[in-house]
């Protein structure tokens, strides 16, 4: 239950907190009054409904081929999913992933089947998808298989780590970008004009909400309702700061948590010192673990820098020991300083390839075995079978290295470095 600043009335039983401040149950949320019904209606997302977009062409057809729609919060998929039920005159019907089962779905899966009698097609739109595990979407198989529902999966993880391919290769998957800012700011302006038309907004406040949205046209929405309740009579920039803290996008466990430590790993390989502190710090501003940065950057230290500069292995193990001692906020600075170190330092992944080569080998040639006159000679059988036979020790020859064949026989000759 909240509060606005229009069409204020009396909840019963519930006593206002001021004489100014009425509770209303009948407000409808900005974001669900204004969501789109037409795809004329929606904002962004041109490659998928723009008149030549490829979601709008399905229209042209008798059947929706089932989808997984995938892309970051508020960037409309289910606003998509919705319209082309409506625009195909499809039965509509929603279920949330994580508070729903299967027992859900034989609900829906009943509907489809009455809905079938009279010839009519219904969608069954999975939200965040992903959440389901293998044995839910699974009993999704049969049904989308013989098209009594057509499925619409929205996700904001990468389909190919969390759909089963069984349901990938039965589905169609489309991207959805994030909005971009000038579309979000364009609508919030559009919008204001009609619900609140006494209200003055600073020339930059709608592009600054924007902005503070980070591709989410819902959250946009939510933060213009949150600073006119704030400030019904003006809003700047003062307020927005007032009000809220900027929403960084970022989950630890998904698409961008593995996306911007991608970023961060080759903005060090680049010699990018700025982009380096800077994806080091959205990652901590985003509530990253610093002891996952911290062993990252320790990994770093030999996978792409390794001799060429030893110092860098040992500074990366003393920042890890500082962030387990300090942690958060105090060792950020730390963090920085060897992502600085780590950026600007010479690079070599001799070790990472060697890692790589010898691996390869390794599986491809299995348990090889080791030269006789490596091995020790450890009872009188064993110097009877030649172990031991013709081992040379190094220290007794002219520069301390005899040359003498250390690999299995099937490698010799290999070469894992360049002497």
């Amino acid at each position: 239950m909240g509060f606005y600043l229009k069409g204020w009335v009396a909840t019963p039983g519930l006593k206002p907190a001021s004489p100014h401040m009425v509770y209303s149950t009948t407000m409808e949320p900005l974001a669900s009054k204004y969501r789109p019904k037409t795809f004329d209606e929606i904002i962004g997302q041109t490659h998928l409904v723009g008149k030549e977009g490829t979601i709008r062409k399905l229209l042209a057809g008798d059947k929706l081929p089932s989808m997984i729609f995938w892309g970051p919060p508020g960037s409309g998929k289910t606003t998509v999913a919705y319209v082309l039920s409506q625009s195909m005159k499809y039965d509509f019907h929603k279920i949330q992933a994580v508070s729903a089962g299967k027992d859900n779905l034989r609900k829906v899966i009943q509907v489809a089947r009455n809905n079938r009698q009279f010839n009519r097609q219904t969608i069954l739109f999975l939200d965040e998808i992903h959440r389901w595990n293998k044995a839910q979407q699974d009993a999704l198989l049969p049904f989308v298989e013989k098209g009594l529902i057509t499925l619409i999966g929205a996700t904001t993880e990468n389909p190919s780590f969390n759909i089963i391919n069984a349901l990938l290769s039965r589905t169609k998957v489309f991207v959805f970008e994030p909005l971009q800012t000038d579309d979000i700011a364009y609508r919030l302006r559009d919008i204001a004009k009609k619900e609140f038309p006494d209200t003055k907004f600073a020339k930059k406040a709608f592009t600054e909400m924007a902005e503070l949205a980070n591709g989410d046209m819902r959250n946009a929405l939510n933060t213009l309702e949150i600073v006119v309740a704030l400030s019904p009579k003006k809003v700047d920039s003062s307020i927005l700061k007032k009000a809220l803290n900027r929403n960084i996008y970022y989950d630890k466990h998904g698409d961008e948590h593995f996306n911007i430590i991608s970023a961060l790993h080759k903005s060090m390989r680049t010699s990018d010192p700025d982009a380096s502190i800077y994806w080091t710090m959205r990652m901590l501003e985003g509530g990253e673990d610093p002891r996952y940065l911290a062993r990252r950057m320790l990994r770093f230290a030999s996978e792409d820098i390794g001799n060429a500069d030893p110092q860098a292995l040992i500074l990366a193990n003393n920042v890890y020991d500082a962030v387990l001692k300090l942690g958060m906020p105090e060792c950020n600075v730390h963090l920085v300083q060897l992502a600085v170190y780590l950026a600007n330092a010479p690079k070599d992944n001799t070790a990472y390839r060697a890692v790589l080569e010898a691996s390869q080998d390794i599986r491809k040639y299995g348990n090889l075995p080791v030269p006789k006159h490596l091995r020790n000679a450890t009872t009188k059988l064993m110097e009877e079978m030649g172990h031991g036979k013709g081992y040379i020790y190094d220290h007794d020859v002219k520069g301390k290295k005899s040359g003498q064949q250390c690999l299995p026989d099937k490698l010799k000759g290999r070469k894992y470095i360049a002497n």
